[in-house]
């Protein structure tokens, strides 16, 4: 798809065409999120999925993001949590995210979260590198799946809040370690700590 003809492009338009792509299995989409020299960059402090390290050019985190990922995933839900602004046009933003999948040869789901490190060109306004961490990946049983993709579904799409994505999970203690994560730094008691 070409950007030619594309409506100009702000940060938050440019994040939601790389959901577009990745979560929807619609590589087209990708022309409108990356510069065609784009670097992406896996930082994995988990040993619960495998992605390369880096991939460099559009063509390459294509495959990496969309097609590979789309071979072994569906129902895809990733969430930002937080938000560039509805007009905002970046040199860099950075925000955590939070992730449910299913696996497609077993059922099993996976949920997990990490952030988001994006640098933008100006013009045409393209994410000229990104740098996803994961900091944990769960795996769970195929049996999870009602209740986690009921939760997902029901959450706002593809921004929401992190109170939100706490206080909505279904009471499964394998959520912990993803809990903990996006509690750690978001979410604040009335009485001044976190909660």
């Amino acid at each position: 798809m070409s950007t030619a003809h594309a409506p100009a492009l702000n940060t938050a338009s440019v994040m939601r065409n790389y959901l577009h792509a990745k979560d929807e299995n619609r590589p087209v989409y990708m022309a409108r999120a990356f510069t065609n020299d784009a670097v992406l960059k896996m930082t994995l402090r988990t040993q619960a999925i495998a992605f390369p390290p880096e991939s460099h050019g559009l063509d390459a985190i294509t495959e990496t993001l969309v097609r590979a990922f789309g071979q072994t995933y569906e129902n895809v839900f990733t969430f930002y949590l937080a938000h560039p602004g509805e007009e905002a046009i970046l040199d860099t933003y950075a925000c955590d995210w939070f992730v449910g999948m299913a696996e497609k040869a077993t059922g099993q789901v996976r949920v997990g979260c990490g952030r988001y490190d994006w640098e933008f060109q100006t013009e045409p306004h393209l994410a000229r590198r990104l740098t996803i961490t994961i900091e944990t990946m769960l795996n769970l049983p195929s049996d999870t799946a009602p209740a986690i993709f009921n939760w997902l579904t029901a959450l706002p799409y593809p921004w929401t809040d992190p109170q939100r994505v706490v206080q909505a999970a279904p009471p499964i203690e394998a959520l912990a370690p993803v809990m903990h994560w996006i509690r750690r730094d978001h979410i604040v008691d009335p009485t001044g700590g976190t909660a």
